[in-house]
């Protein structure tokens, strides 16, 4: 497109940017409404019902936008972590409830994948002390009988501490905390002492290890770099698209995985890092290098797309675990919970599909999550059988792990993106992406040769 440089950005913004900045305007109108009916009206029912008008039109919007990355960001965005966070607001839960949001960080915390990082939280606390500890397979932080009591903790073999309630009892068989899925200590072992610490010596026991997000990772030179090399990588791959023709069926498949991560980990990096630069805050962390999981667990619970677990457990896992502790008693109660979670997180993906194809869904992807489900609550159940007898090498849990999430997305997760040719639409964008800034480049050249 040849012409000066303003001509050339009202040419490219006309279309579909022009109908996705329209659509952003009424998605920050609809959430400042929201703010002011939150401070007006009291919790509970009526406060719900005064979101449902937006709430249903938050679920319509992506349709407006035909773009793969607009409308299906929008529809993730919005219809999906945007309404579950008005549903918690409207009971005065969530990242929203907190009254002493401005209505800027109001609106941005609603509608951007983005949650406030909590100080109470351990990993906040490594990252200050990261010096202190070796983060590795050899040197992890156990605690003492008397620190578990004092501060109520759980360690357990994903690496993971979290905050819990007055006895390790009560949740002995509760997997899922503090948005991630846990595997917690048996009561047996916490009174046997198995956990035990000595200065700064710290027990290696194989049961309750604490190895919180790598420290390289969480430092500025590390993500930099970190996202630097992903970047590196997601544009090798899309370069590989040119020879496809050449490459086996099953090698594009594994392409795909990795063009799926990273696509996702880099959109919503850059979004939390204008965020953060904007609101000045701390935020948490969207993902922890997934492949590197060495169980379902830390798959799903600790690494990968955060930002859904955290959003998940208020609104689904927590209450469904309620109602089912009651019926089924709390053995067995994670178990439903568990299979609850998944199966929202099954028909969201399905209602995000149809967004970027507005095809009939096939229900594949709502049977991934809900057999990916089942093979969690089968997890679970054998490691407290096992009980630390026996633990798998952590190399060959991480190649299973993975192992089992790609072929079960090559058998139920891809068929349904594909048939939206999400790929070919995708691939055509970073076209006119790469032809936008081209246009724009030779616009500059021919403004300031003049």
């Amino acid at each position: 497109m040849e012409g000066n440089i303003k001509d050339v950005i009202q040419y490219w913004i006309e279309g579909e940017i022009e109908s996705f900045i329209k659509v952003w305007l009424l998605i920050y109108a609809s959430l400042c409404y929201c703010y002011l009916s939150s401070k007006i009206l009291p919790k509970g029912l009526f406060r719900l019902f005064s979101f449902l008008p937006v709430i249903f039109f938050f679920l319509y919007v992506p349709l407006k936008i035909n773009s793969v990355h607009l409308c299906g960001n929008t529809g993730f965005f919005i219809s999906w972590l945007c309404n579950f966070k008005l549903i918690l607001l409207a009971f005065d839960q969530g990242p929203l409830s907190d009254s002493s949001l401005s209505i800027i960080k109001f609106v941005f915390l609603a509608s951007l994948p983005i949650k406030i990082q909590q100080k109470s939280q351990l990993y906040v606390e490594n990252e200050v002390n990261r010096d202190k500890f070796h983060q590795n397979s050899h040197f992890q932080e156990t605690p003492s009988l008397n620190s578990s009591e004092k501060k109520d903790f759980a360690r357990n073999d994903d690496f993971q501490e979290t905050q819990l309630p007055n006895s390790v009892d009560k949740i002995e068989n509760n997997p899922f905390q503090d948005g991630y899925i846990y595997e917690t200590p048996s009561k047996k072992l916490v009174e046997n002492g198995s956990i035990v610490q000595k200065g700064k010596d710290f027990a290696q026991n194989g049961h309750f290890q604490e190895t919180p997000f790598p420290s390289f990772a969480n430092s500025n030179k590390g993500q930099k770099l970190n996202y630097g090399i992903k970047t590196l990588l997601f544009a090798l791959i899309i370069r590989v698209y040119d020879y496809s023709d050449y490459i086996h069926p099953y090698i594009i498949l594994v392409i795909y995985c990795f063009h799926i991560y990273l696509s996702i980990d880099i959109i919503l990096a850059i979004v939390s890092g204008l965020a953060r630069g904007l609101l000045g805050l701390k935020l948490e962390p969207q993902f922890n290098e997934p492949y590197l999981s060495t169980s379902l667990q830390d798959f799903w619970g600790r690494r990968w797309n955060l930002i859904v677990t955290r959003i998940l457990r208020p609104t689904i896992y927590k209450p469904v675990l309620s109602l089912s502790a009651n019926i089924l008693g709390r053995k067995w109660a994670p178990t439903p919970a568990v299979m609850a979670t998944f199966a929202v997180s099954g028909l969201m993906h399905e209602l995000i599909f149809y967004y970027l194809g507005r095809v009939k869904p096939t229900w594949e992807i709502t049977w991934f999550f809900l057999l990916h489900g089942v093979c969690l609550n089968v997890e679970i159940y054998a490691k407290k059988v096992i009980n630390g007898r026996f633990k798998l090498p952590r190399i060959i849990g991480t190649i299973l792990t993975i192992g089992f999430v790609m072929i079960t997305s090559f058998w139920l997760f891809f068929p349904q993106l594909l048939r939206c040719n999400s790929d070919v639409r995708a691939l055509a964008e970073y076209e006119a992406i790469g032809a936008f800034f081209k246009d724009v480049t030779r616009a500059m050249n021919s403004t300031f040769s003049r």
